[in-house]
């Protein structure tokens, strides 16, 4: 099996930057700082050798941040970071991003487009113009998306055959009140392009948080394997977020057993070899 990765992570420090959906009690068991001291014990514990490293606010401070920690730590094999979509100069700001001390590890870009008030914002012409120049660059644009934006995400992969596409979080099922078909209905239309892959990661949170299982997430996990196959399935842990519902090592073992579940293959492609494809991985 080619080398083992955590295809979603986040690092952040609360006290040196706003993280608007950090508030709240229920999220205060995170809200400290996470960085690569932290995370390196717990890959080398659950057998993984690399991870990619994913934004958590708007912000080119925080892409650059990350493509300069990057640099420094070799367990990173890749930056999804963030540029502006609307800005009509942003080929330009992802050029300058790559010439960057660990700009040769930026391999994608994402918004947090489940905030934006308009569910169809990843259709409107200056987004699909940014869309345009990130996929001419050659980065993959990660969907961080809920079932309310799934169509807009549907036409958004049509409008760019070339492209690639990660679908973070299967969209974050509402697993915590019950299987939803209109979820299920849209991920079949979303995995029918096939330039989308789909992340098995972020699953225990949208569960309760202190009453899930990997049969609880059993069904999510095999209808995105339905639809997706085993050649776009990757694997992550949405940590430290996923420290929310269970440990790494918890939520690591859960995804796990439901892959193995599905077929060993299918495990061994998750874990690595997708998200290598998927994000065209340096190395």
């Amino acid at each position: 099996m080619s080398r083992t990765i955590d295809a979603h992570q986040h690092f952040w420090d609360p006290a040196r930057a706003d993280y608007p959906w950090m508030a709240g009690d229920a999220l205060a068991p995170i809200r400290r700082p996470f960085g690569p001291a932290d995370l390196a014990p717990l890959l080398a514990a659950n057998g993984l050798g690399a991870s990619i490293l994913v934004q958590t606010r708007s912000s080119l401070d925080e892409t650059e941040e990350f493509l300069r920690t990057a640099h420094a730590t070799p367990f990173i094999a890749g930056v999804v970071g963030w540029v502006d979509l609307t800005d009509a100069a942003v080929g330009s700001t992802i050029d300058r991003l790559r010439g960057l001390p660990g700009g040769d590890k930026l391999v994608g870009i994402r918004h947090q487009v489940h905030d934006e008030a308009d569910a169809d914002w990843l259709l409107r012409g200056d987004v699909q113009r940014g869309l345009a120049s990130v996929i001419a660059h050659g980065l993959t644009y990660d969907l961080l998306v809920r079932t309310r934006e799934l169509p807009a995400a549907i036409a958004t992969a049509r409008n760019f055959p070339p492209g690639r596409f990660v679908l973070d979080h299967a969209a974050k099922p509402p697993i915590a009140t019950g299987f939803d078909q209109l979820w299920a209905d849209r991920i079949a239309a979303l995995a029918a392009n096939g330039n989308v892959w789909c992340k098995v990661s972020g699953l225990a949170t949208e569960a309760v948080w202190t009453d899930w299982d990997a049969e609880r997430l059993q069904p999510y996990v095999t209808h995105v394997a339905s639809c997706f196959g085993a050649d776009r399935l990757i694997f992550g842990t949405d940590w430290p977020v996923c420290l929310l519902a269970g440990s790494y090592g918890e939520i690591k073992q859960a995804l796990e057993q439901c892959l193995l579940r599905l077929g060993p293959d299918v495990r061994d492609k998750a874990f690595g070899r997708n998200a290598a494809a998927a994000y065209r991985l340096p190395g």
